[in-house]
């Protein structure tokens, strides 16, 4: 049970980290619609509650991306400058950088899935042209092009978030690029908010989501990321439920223990009975010692599955199968958490503590 707990903490840090580098610590999206002006005076006051390092404007539409001979359907994420100190970009990006604009270029960074798609790749001279319909404007089947607004990017790097969905879908461009695009001028899909080290999340949230009202969500981390969490904690306790019962299984094997030993002292029953013990104190001595077979076996598993677990967190002997490079991670995933060993103690001792007593109390009650 320890092990196998231990084994989604690890999966489940290692989810938080990937998300961490890219998610930031607060979102504020519209809760309808898909853009919001937030130069208002709500937003002021809510912009500077204590415990806000920095915000980084968002701008995310639809595009079509063209590159040669091939075309790709993608999400545009137009970002500010202080996206790139609010999240690990240059960490994330594993091929050429993470650029902007520089001078009067703009640039694109692809995901990696993306650019398999595209056959583009950082450094190529070659641009990637962004086209995007026109806000408002009528198409004319007799010039389909003019419906459409087209500009050139320079490719600036290829970053990987592990994430199936936005490697293979977004594009990073300037908020400026975005707005000339998508013809918006202040407005934004989302705001990020970095926190500063030791600020409450929780604080900060409800006093935000207080001051702008419930037009708007305010989500954490968690929050924005919500299924992937959800699926992993349904799938970690689904698996200790799955353990229970094996173990309800397991634990019969003390049944029969402490029912063979209660038959092969009989006499020793009969000898204490004639001495005046009662049906109390001999179920007592059984129950102390069913209750001992139980308690040494669950501090046994405990101590093993925690020395296992912990040696696999720092030492990292589990190693993926393949050759290096071929997952992202090289080891299994291990986190040791204390709530869960508390948890295991508790269960494993309920149902040991539970199982003792049938077996004492019935067979006693026949002996008499």
């Amino acid at each position: 049970m320890i092990i196998i707990l231990s084994g989604f903490n690890g999966f489940g840090a290692l989810i938080e980290d990937a998300f961490s580098a890219f998610d930031p610590d607060l979102k504020i999206t519209p809760r309808y619609g898909k853009v919001f002006n937030y130069h208002t005076p709500e937003f002021e006051r809510a912009l500077q509650i204590d415990g806000i390092l920095m915000i980084s404007e968002v701008l995310e539409e639809n595009a079509l991306l063209r590159f040669s001979d091939r075309q790709v359907p993608a999400i545009i994420k137009g970002v500010s400058e202080d996206f790139r100190l609010m999240t690990d970009m240059d960490k994330l990006t594993f091929s050429g950088s993470f650029r902007l604009r520089e001078d009067v270029v703009d640039f694109i960074t692809l995901g990696s899935g993306l650019s398999a798609t595209l056959g583009a790749r950082a450094g190529f001279v070659q641009p990637i042209e962004i086209h995007v319909p026109r806000r408002g404007a009528s198409v004319n089947m007799a010039n389909i092009a003019a419906a459409f607004r087209m500009m050139p990017v320079q490719i600036g790097g290829v970053f990987s978030l592990n994430q199936a969905e936005l490697d293979e879908q977004m594009a990073i461009i300037p908020i400026e690029l975005a707005r000339e695009l998508f013809s918006y001028e202040t407005e934004v899909s989302a705001l990020n908010i970095k926190l500063e080290p030791g600020a409450s999340v929780r604080r900060v949230r409800t006093e935000i989501q207080r001051i702008i009202g419930d037009d708007f969500l305010v989500e954490t981390r968690f929050e924005q990321q919500r299924e992937a969490f959800r699926m992993l904690q349904i799938e970690k306790w689904v698996t200790f439920m799955i353990l229970t019962l094996i173990l309800l299984i397991a634990v019969f094997n003390i049944v029969g223990s402490v029912t063979m030993l209660i038959e092969e002292k009989k006499d020793d029953i009969k000898s204490l009975r004639n001495l005046g013990a009662s049906n109390q104190v001999i179920s007592r001595i059984f129950l102390y010692h069913g209750w001992c077979i139980s308690f040494l076996g669950a501090m046994s598993g405990l101590v093993v599955g925690t020395l296992v677990s912990l040696a696999q967190q720092h030492f990292r002997f589990l190693r993926l199968g393949g050759a290096p490079g071929t997952y992202s991670i090289e080891h299994f995933p291990v986190v040791v958490q204390m709530a869960d060993i508390l948890l295991v103690f508790m269960v494993v001792g309920l149902i040991s503590v539970l199982t003792v007593l049938y077996p004492v109390r019935s067979r006693l009650r026949v002996r008499n």
